[in-house]
């Protein structure tokens, strides 16, 4: 039986790394990026390959043209055929419109929105009918219920459009595509203990922070054979944020 590959862009921690061991759990083996964590990279690493499947960690630059060419490649080189990616990497820019530079506006563009678009251009010239691709955006990118999001919020929203126009491009090779957009998530780097979380479980209807199993749950049914029926949507994972 051929074994399947997914890559999973940023995924020496969190919730990349979440999704990229529960896809190892599901039977791929599977490819994924980093940018500056070795040693986070070497613990999915070893989580992936706890399931038996092989891991293949590439050290690369999201926000360049050349490094989302290379995270593609790379995966095509070692193992010969990708059939689900994954554009998780990015970067949560804040600050009010009046504090962000140009500098900013760049940096949140190119990685949030036009790595997910090179990937996915290069990803499809080797997927075959059944591909899957998963797009990690935001429950902030259909509201902003606070100051500062204007540019990381823009950045994900654009997200919805792009998957939508692909689904178009794709329909007829069996190749889907969508979005997943997580709200508030209990993560290292997003803790639900602190009082800024406290505030912004106040806007979702539970009340509460999500778990990173309740985003990987999603990622990985979008991926099977079972959501075939599913392109060109967001499913929104946000205890009610947007309700």
């Amino acid at each position: 039986m051929t074994v399947k590959i997914a890559l999973v862009t940023g995924a020496s921690r969190g919730i990349g790394a979440g999704i990229a061991c529960q896809l190892a759990s599901d039977g791929y083996d599977v490819a994924f990026s980093y940018l500056r964590d070795p040693s986070g990279a070497q613990e999915t690493i070893k989580q992936i390959e706890a399931f038996g499947c092989r891991a293949l960690a590439i050290q690369a630059d999201g926000s360049t043209i050349e490094g989302n060419e290379k995270i593609i490649e790379e995966t095509m080189r070692v193992f010969r055929r990708l059939d689900v990616l994954v554009c998780n990497a990015g970067i949560y820019p804040k600050g009010t419109i009046d504090e962000i530079t140009p500098e900013i506006v760049e940096a949140g563009l190119n990685l949030n929105v036009r790595g997910p678009m090179i990937e996915t251009a290069a990803a499809v010239r080797y997927m075959e009918e059944g591909g899957r691709i998963i797009l990690m955006g935001s429950a902030f990118g259909g509201r902003t219920p606070l100051p500062g999001l204007s540019l990381y919020s823009s950045t994900k929203a654009a997200l919805r459009g792009f998957a939508k126009g692909v689904a178009r491009d794709l329909s007829d090779r069996g190749i889907t595509i969508n979005v997943v957009e997580p709200g508030p998530i209990n993560t290292a780097m997003n803790p639900s203990d602190t009082d800024a979380a406290k505030v912004l479980a106040g806007f979702v209807a539970t009340g509460a922070y999500g778990k990173i199993s309740d985003v990987v749950n999603v990622v990985s049914f979008l991926a099977n054979e079972r959501s075939s029926f599913i392109t060109g949507s967001a499913l929104v994972v946000d205890g009610g944020l947007l309700a």
